[in-house]
This record gives structure tokens, sequence and C-alpha cells, in this order.
């Protein structure tokens, strides 16, 4: 349902996490491999009570974000609009729920930097809530919580194994 009216600006969601592996090492996990670490919870399919067979990201500006359902299905999650190798990341951004029609998204932006020792600081920050409408406050309160659980469980943890 295509959203008529813009809601009055949120501030953005910011999260920042340390994980135990190099700068190059954390971008590359992030971005190329990050249906290894994505919890399927955070998906469409596993929304819908499936799991996600992949998470595919085009590593270049203009690239998309997709995720590949179990039957084959293929969700936009988003599409990079700043590409730094190693160093940042940023996307039009929404994961949608099952069914839903996406017509406008957040923006994500992701930096990566080396603090020496093969650890890396992860800053993410998520905003243009108010292109969501009148659904701009909900969406915000959950991608809150989300990326708490994404970043300082999920992604954290694979970046430990990988040292």
């Amino acid at each position: 349902m295509p959203l008529t009216q813009k809601s009055a600006p949120q501030p953005p969601v910011i999260k920042f996490t340390v994980v135990n592996c190099s700068q190059d090492k954390a971008f590359a996990l992030f971005v190329m491999k990050m249906d290894s670490w994505w919890p399927d919870k955070f998906t469409v399919s596993g929304m819908a009570g499936g799991k996600a067979k992949a998470i595919r990201v085009e590593a270049q500006l203009g690239g998309t974000i997709t995720e590949i359902g179990p039957d084959g299905t293929e969700h936009l999650w988003g599409t990079i609009k700043g590409f730094a190798p190693n160093d940042s990341l940023s996307m039009d951004f929404h994961i949608p729920t099952p069914g839903e029609e996406v017509t406008e998204r957040s923006r994500v932006e992701v930096q990566f930097m080396g603090l020496g020792d093969g650890r890396t600081r992860v800053d993410l920050t998520q905003s243009n809530w108010e292109a969501f409408g009148d659904r701009a406050m909900g969406l915000r309160a959950g991608y809150n919580g989300s990326w708490t659980k994404i970043l300082d469980d999920a992604f954290k943890a694979k970046c430990a194994k990988l040292g």
C-alpha cells in the first residue's frame, strides 16, 4: 500500500560493536558473506516460519541485497548507495514482512574502523524513518532492537571465529 504522507522526523538508530577480527575481514564478512551469519529470524523467510536459502549481496555501487527464499522467491532488501571496500557501506534498506509491498526504504550506513590487535569497531546508523509515514515509529523501534541482536550476537560471534 503506497504511503501518502511522510511522518515527522524520527531520530536515527545508532549502534556500534567491537569485533575480534581485522577491518578487512569484518568488512568482507559483513558484505560478501552476509548469509553465513545473518540470523534467519530477521529474514522474510524466517518471519514466515521458514529458512532463507541465501542472502545475495552484489558488492558494488548500485548492487542489491536480496534474500532468496526456500522456494527461490527473491525479496529485495536494498540497494548499495555508497561502497568503499574495507571502510564503509551505505544502502537503502528495508526487510519487508511476508507479503508486504515495499515502496520506501530507510538509509543504513555502516563504518568499519580498525582498532589494532585484530579488532574492529563497526558503527551502524539507520535513518530516513519519515519515509515510512505512520509506520515510522513502530519500524524504528523494531529495527532498534533487532540491530542489537544482529550486530552484537550474530555478527560479533562469527567474527570471533574468523579471528
